[in-house]
């Protein structure tokens, strides 16, 4: 079985290559959307997209892979998860959607889960408020396409401030969103403020 991954780090391709290969899949290697869509559209089963391609939105890659590789399975990670952009992936053709990082049996066993899973546990803590302003910002900037511009407008606040807002990493997918993780220590807020 052939895997198409596309990501713009270049280190993180080649480890995350060598892991796959030691599950005995042939890995192809794409580092941008010209570069994923130049295989032959049987070349490979599964896909494994990043969002972030060096400023290229994988979103709008999404429908050109789908329909050039239309036997294939998409994997959306992301190390910029949010809800906006997992139920945008959805809606466009991905088949599951995992944040980084993941384990390779993690990305495995996404690729093998056909159905959709009504057991998954809910969490039993809220999302963070730290995680729900990710969350609207995330929304915003999908509303107006990637726009940094227009959507600092809508949010009222500087472009400068909400381009450092993105550049960092938000909080975490999994304590936010499962209720795993430490709970917070006496006397510390629940969203580290």
């Amino acid at each position: 079985m052939t895997v198409l991954l596309v990501d713009d780090d270049v280190d993180f391709c080649q480890v995350l290559a060598r892991s796959l290969r030691r599950h005995q899949l042939d890995v192809l290697l794409a580092h941008n959307g010209r570069d994923a869509l130049c295989h032959a559209a049987d070349s490979c089963e599964r896909i494994i997209l990043d969002l972030n391609l060096g400023g290229e939105n994988g979103l709008k890659l999404l429908p050109d892979l789908k329909a050039h590789y239309s036997r294939s399975q998409i994997l959306v990670l992301t190390g910029y998860a949010s809800i906006a952009t997992a139920v945008e992936s959805v809606k466009l053709g991905a088949m599951q959607y995992l944040s980084k990082p993941a384990s390779v049996d993690d990305i495995l066993a996404a690729f093998s889960q056909r159905e959709p899973d009504p057991d998954l546990p809910i969490a039993d803590r809220p999302v963070s408020v730290r995680r729900l302003g990710w969350e609207h910002v995330q929304r915003i900037l999908l509303e107006h396409n990637g726009n940094v511009s227009a959507t600092a407008r809508a949010l009222g606040m500087h472009r400068r401030t909400l381009q450092r807002m993105l550049a960092k990493h938000p909080p975490p997918v999994a304590q936010a969103l499962s209720g795993r993780g430490a709970p917070p220590r006496p006397g510390e807020a629940e969203d580290g403020v």
